[in-house]
């Protein structure tokens, strides 16, 4: 078996076919527009990545990524954030070690209290899949996070399952029912509520450069999208998310997004 995908990945292929999420939005509700900017520089001889963020907040970003240098399988990454508006500053150590069956996980958030450990791990073997993820606050000395997730994967089908803090369970499976159609169902259920949340979507290739995907929730959210590539490293998108019961309400977003890559 390949390497198993990390804890925050399980799953992934049933939310990415909800609808492409673009970098930038507007809310016809309040008019208020968000958006974000970001470049990469790499340098594959060396196994480093720059990368510099920005958004519409005025929060600058700073990830430094080192790669399969120290060790085969090894990724350590420095996140640095900066808010030159409240001088607020944040700093973040991930590593991550993958390789055959087995994929860990550990991030240290610092904090002027303590700092935050993260924690996970994945087994895979013969597309079975087993994770855990847990979250330590070393200021209070207690768990704030526990969660699992078993699931089988193949070729083009997926199937996730997780229990979060014991309290909140999911699932979802997801189909690619061709090589132009991608379906998914999403299910969520909390203790101790009567309600239970569930969604479906689908992606279908136009062609080789585009694509569209919609999903609807029995909250009555219908969210459609649109990805173009317009050429080599130019890719665009546009999306939209209305409230199905509140039509005339207002609060329906847009999304509009421009990847480039040099």
């Amino acid at each position: 078996m390949a390497v198993p995908p990390s804890y925050a990945d399980l799953g992934k292929s049933c939310s990415y076919v909800r609808f492409s999420q673009s970098t930038g939005s507007s809310n016809i509700d309040t008019s208020k527009v968000a958006g974000s900017l970001e470049t990469k520089y790499k340098r594959s001889e060396y196994g480093l990545t720059f990368t510099e963020k920005w958004n519409t907040d005025n929060t600058l970003g700073t990830e430094i990524t080192i790669e399969d240098q120290i060790a085969k399988g090894l990724k350590l990454t420095f996140d640095t954030t900066f808010s030159p508006n409240t001088g607020k500053k944040s700093g973040k150590v991930k590593t991550a070690y993958k390789r055959e069956y087995v994929n860990l996980g550990c991030d240290v958030d610092f904090d002027f209290a303590g700092p935050t450990i993260h924690g996970a791990a994945v087994v895979g073997y013969e597309g079975w899949l087993a994770g855990y993820q847990m979250t330590f606050d070393t200021a209070k000395s207690k768990m704030a996070q526990n969660n699992f997730a078993i699931g089988y994967k193949t070729g083009d089908f997926q199937l996730h399952t997780n229990v979060n803090d014991g309290s909140e369970f999911g699932g979802s499976i997801y189909q690619k029912v061709s090589d132009k159609l991608e379906t998914a169902v999403n299910l969520a259920w909390t203790a101790g509520s009567n309600s239970t949340r569930f969604g479906i979507a689908a992606k279908y290739q136009l062609d080789k450069d585009a694509s569209i995907s919609a999903k609807v929730n029995n909250s009555s959210l219908v969210g459609i999208g649109y990805t173009q590539t317009l050429r080599p490293g130019v890719k665009l998108t546009l999306s939209g998310l209305v409230d199905g019961k509140n039509i005339n309400a207002g609060g329906h977003k847009l999304g509009l997004g421009l990847e480039l890559e040099a």
